[in-house]
């Protein structure tokens, strides 16, 4: 059996007087507090300020300059009536007749072209200058350029010999400028050749063909 507390021992009896005690005692020290020391109370302290003075001026309001008004836009152009009566036309008949003999249309012509003729690289007779290297140097003309210049060199031309010798055309492989290239085409050019062979028979050939171009000679 659990054992009960004495009454003197308890110490909840004496909360409420205690707690009394405590607020009457808190209460009188606040009066106190508030009347022999009021200076140390709460209140705000309110500070003069010095009100300085301005004076008002009047502000000259700025006026706006009228803009020009913007151009006013071209009118469209209206196309007026025309006082022509339109004739009257007469339509043809849209019904098709079935039974009628409509001719073919004729065959569209066809152009021939020519084919460019073919020239071989190599053959088994090569064509030949008529006179040799020497007759296409004969033939050839330094230009005033290349003398000042001192240019000299040799120049590669690749001929295109036909059946009969003739060069149809030439172009340059190698060349040097200053004018020395046309002077070399020229000599080729007016140069005949005896034609190459293929198998006895005379076939176009293309020839490559060097010229010299020195100014000691």
């Amino acid at each position: 059996m659990a054992e009960l507390k004495k009454p003197d021992a308890d110490l909840r009896r004496t909360y409420q007087r205690v707690f009394e005690i405590c607020v009457i005692g808190a209460l009188v020290f606040m009066i106190v507090a508030f009347k022999f020391f009021p200076a140390n109370s709460g209140g705000e302290k309110v500070t003069q300020v010095s009100q300085e003075l301005f004076n008002v001026e009047d502000i000259v309001q700025t006026k706006q300059e009228n803009r020009p008004p913007p151009p006013p836009k071209p009118p469209i152009p209206i196309e007026a009536p025309s006082d022509d009566v339109l004739e009257d036309i007469d339509i043809a008949s849209t019904e098709l007749d079935v039974n009628e003999v409509v001719d073919a249309p004729p065959p569209p012509k066809v152009e021939k072209v020519e084919e460019e003729p073919q020239y071989f690289v190599a053959v088994e007779e090569m064509p030949t200058p008529i006179g040799g290297l020497v007759g296409i140097q004969k033939r050839i003309q330094y230009t005033q350029i290349a003398i000042r210049a001192g240019i000299e060199g040799k120049i590669y031309v690749l001929a295109y010999v036909n059946t009969e010798g003739v060069v149809t055309k030439a172009t340059i492989i190698k060349g040097l400028g200053a004018g020395l290239d046309e002077s070399a085409l020229a000599a080729v050019k007016a140069t005949r050749f005896k034609p190459g062979k293929q198998r006895g028979k005379p076939v176009n050939v293309q020839v490559s063909i060097p010229i010299v171009f020195s100014l000691r000679n």
